[in-house]
């Protein structure tokens, strides 16, 4: 993943940063056990506008071979990116208390 940055600084949200790179976006702190991929399969037009529809969500292991943890398959970005950050924070929250 190349690093994107806006100013010199990813663009952050809720403290993880989060990177576009093409037709997949990266949620997540490399540091923590997880972080969340979703990569868009599918655009549709709206208006004048492409816009993600549909989207491959995953919540991987970091490190040098990632792990699938959750996966599966929502339509539009925001269902994604909300069902994916649940899942996240739940992989996360389960790591910290084992």
């Amino acid at each position: 993943m190349s690093e994107q940055t806006l100013n010199g600084k990813y663009l952050m949200y809720k403290g993880k940063p989060l990177v576009r790179e093409n037709n997949r976006i990266c949620y997540g702190d490399m540091s923590d056990k997880y972080y969340l991929s979703m990569l868009i399969l599918t655009n549709k037009t709206v208006g004048a506008v492409e816009v993600p529809d549909n989207i491959l969500v995953q919540v991987l292991t970091t490190g040098e071979t990632p792990k699938i943890m959750k996966q599966g398959n929502k339509i539009g970005l925001y269902d994604a990116f909300d069902i994916g950050t649940v899942w996240l924070e739940r992989a996360l929250q389960d790591s910290a208390n084992q």
